[in-house]
């Protein structure tokens, strides 16, 4: 398996706020920190943060390019290498279009959520399924969740993660620590 073929996108735009509205969530940097360190872990090809707002474009910016030619460089080694594959895009058909121009094909569109959907794909089956060829993307969404027509125009949507007591609100970076493990780990 070509791990460096998986990708993964946290949508900041189009999800909705808890009142049910198709809103653009805030980006906040501890996220872009944390998710980028799982994504190196796990040796995901490149995160995409994905938001329309220039002003939180110039901010992931702004922190990567602290990271990784700036003082945090030299401070935090560690911190550079985890950030070197992390870039902020201004929607996911950006992502996708850049990943397809550069591998030729589309990627097949994993989107992931909380709530359980019909015919949702399973850990095991899409830990299968990504042994083929082909560019993967994994789509995390922010806020209360990705916008419905996101997920409808997705390949797959994944089983949510379960606990085992019927609470399910994970923070975004605790979810994609679970999911890239039960996917990609070592067992």
């Amino acid at each position: 398996m070509d791990k460096a073929n998986i990708h993964l996108a946290l949508v900041h735009f189009p999800v909705y706020n808890k009142s049910g509205e198709v809103v653009v969530s805030s980006i906040t940097t501890l996220d872009v920190h944390d998710i980028s360190r799982v994504c190196r872990t796990f040796g995901i090809g490149t995160f995409y943060v994905v938001t329309p707002l220039k002003t939180q474009q110039e901010l992931v910016e702004r922190l990567v390019s602290h990271w990784l030619t700036g003082h945090g460089a030299e401070y935090n080694p560690t911190r550079k290498e985890a950030l070197l594959k992390t870039r902020v895009i201004k929607s996911l058909d950006g992502a996708i279009a850049e990943l397809a121009e550069q591998s030729g094909e589309k990627p097949r569109v994993v989107v992931t959520g909380a709530k359980q959907v019909p015919n949702s794909i399973g850990f095991e089956t899409l830990r299968e399924q990504l042994n083929e060829d082909g560019p993967v993307l994994l789509v995390f969404g922010t806020g209360w969740g990705l916008e419905k027509n996101l997920i409808g125009n997705a390949d797959h949507v994944l089983e949510p993660i379960e606990g085992n007591n019927g609470f399910n609100h994970l923070p975004v970076r605790g979810a994609i620590a679970i999911i890239l493990d039960r996917l990609l780990g070592r067992f």
